[in-house]
């Protein structure tokens, strides 16, 4: 019914084997990219896919370890000869900044360049962000140190779902985002301010009642990913896996 790609798993500062963390969402005729860290593109062809079917990308906030690769993966496609038109979705100081960043670059100067809609997401919990036939995404804001946006997938007319709660404190409103999802995947970074604990995301998936457990934006230098289930495993007695680059998800089968 659906397939997630973790692209990158690490939080704020990446190793040799673990980019930041950027997911890619496939359903039907939809190729959802959510965050442009690092060099998306090289992740995604990694992952068996051709980066010019992308239809959307969704940036979640604008810290530098969710778009740092945002403009080199725009020009990539430019160059490669993208023709169709790609649709970027933020809240309006995400897309104003994600903007500022192109024109930086004069990329409105760039010759023949494929046609792109920036959309700005209302700051309110469910705003509709995709509403299509194979793939319907809602965000809503969490607890994070600038405006940021979890997510939920839902996948085509089935009741299969996905939530992805991006940066954030623990938080209801991801709780909200993730209640009988299939799948809730939850940054891990720890307790500090702006981040959740696995123990915390564990309370977040037993509240919601999804079906397992993913966690991912860990510190991959520090941390054992056994002790990241250990400590989930307290709060949570579903299925609990540690996220790892270029692990496929299958949601619905």
């Amino acid at each position: 019914m659906g397939r997630v790609i973790i692209l990158g798993s690490a939080s704020a500062v990446p190793d040799a084997g673990h980019e930041n963390t950027h997911i890619l969402v496939e359903s039907g005729s939809r190729i959802v990219l959510v965050d442009c860290p690092g060099s998306p593109t090289v992740r995604i062809e990694q992952a068996g896919v051709d980066p010019k079917l992308l239809t959307d990308i969704i940036l979640t906030h604008f810290h530098p370890d969710h778009v740092s690769g945002f403009g080199p993966l725009m020009m990539g496609l430019w160059l490669t000869g993208r023709k169709e038109p790609l649709t970027v979705y933020g809240l309006q100081p995400t897309i104003d900044r994600a903007q500022k960043m192109m024109d930086l670059y004069d990329w409105k100067q760039w010759p023949n360049f494929y046609p792109v809609e920036f959309v700005c997401i209302a700051a309110e919990e469910n705003s509709p962000v995709i509403d299509g036939p194979d793939l319907r995404v809602v965000a809503s804001p969490v607890s994070h140190l600038i405006p940021t946006i979890g997510l939920r997938f839902e996948f085509g007319q089935s009741k299969h779902a996905l939530t992805y709660s991006c940066d954030t404190e623990p938080s209801q409103a991801v709780r909200r985002l993730a209640e009988g999802a299939d799948v809730l995947i939850h940054e891990a970074t720890g307790s500090s301010v702006g981040h959740t604990s696995p123990e915390k995301a564990g309370e977040i998936a037993t509240q919601a009642g999804v079906g397992a457990l993913y966690l991912i934006h860990y510190p991959p230098q520090l941390v054992n990913p056994e002790d990241l289930l250990v400590q989930a495993r307290k709060t949570y007695q579903g299925p609990i896996h540690v996220a790892h680059d270029l692990l496929e998800i299958k949601i619905g089968g």
